[in-house]
């Protein structure tokens, strides 16, 4: 059974109940941006792992996936965010590393190194240092709203809190930045 891509999330996970196959859609619409994600947080010898880990637990919980929410990134990053958080060590040791290291933070995308090169090294070591020193629960919602872009809903949903804790533990690690002087603003 093909499964077309202009279908809803929701729809691909009730078609993948009856065939398995069809939930390589989902896989094959997020994949990517997941990786992209855990590659920032954990780096790249951990984020394949983590984010096979989080499409193996999202298939078998596909029959407990609520079908009313058309979009699954959400539920998605959710579940991803779990798989971090069995890895959060590693995390912590990578921003310190970075810190310490001075080099680039990876990427795959030559495009995204652009004018600014040594002055975006700088600011990355300091970065680092300040976000590896933020509470792990500020430190989510600040990353999955800054790379990744989610909105505050769906950062609730991720990591099923309440949309005013996300904006509390967002302006308190925006805070926490702020004081390094890296100019970060609320």
């Amino acid at each position: 059974m093909t499964v077309l891509p202009d279908r809803s999330d929701a729809t691909v996970i009730a078609e993948s109940r009856r065939n398995a196959e069809a939930f390589g859609t989902l896989y094959d619409r997020y994949a990517n941006e997941l990786y992209r994600y855990a590659c920032l947080r954990v780096g790249r010898e951990v984020a394949e792992d983590v984010v096979a880990e989080t499409f193996v637990a999202a298939f078998r919980a596909r029959e407990r996936y609520d079908t009313n929410r058309p979009g699954a990134r959400p539920w998605l990053y959710g579940i991803l965010a779990k798989e971090l958080a069995n890895h959060h060590r590693a995390e912590r040791a990578r921003f310190r590393a970075l810190a310490r290291s001075g080099i680039d933070p990876p990427t795959d995308e030559f495009d995204n190194r652009v004018a600014g090169y040594v002055s975006a090294q700088a600011v990355w070591q300091q970065l680092a240092t300040a976000v590896a020193g933020l509470a792990a629960r500020d430190r989510d919602v600040l990353l999955l709203i800054a790379w990744s872009q989610l909105s505050y809903e769906e950062v609730a949903r991720v990591l099923s809190i309440p949309v005013g804790t996300v904006r509390s533990r967002l302006n308190r690690a925006r805070r926490k930045l702020q004081a390094t002087d890296l100019g970060v603003r609320g």
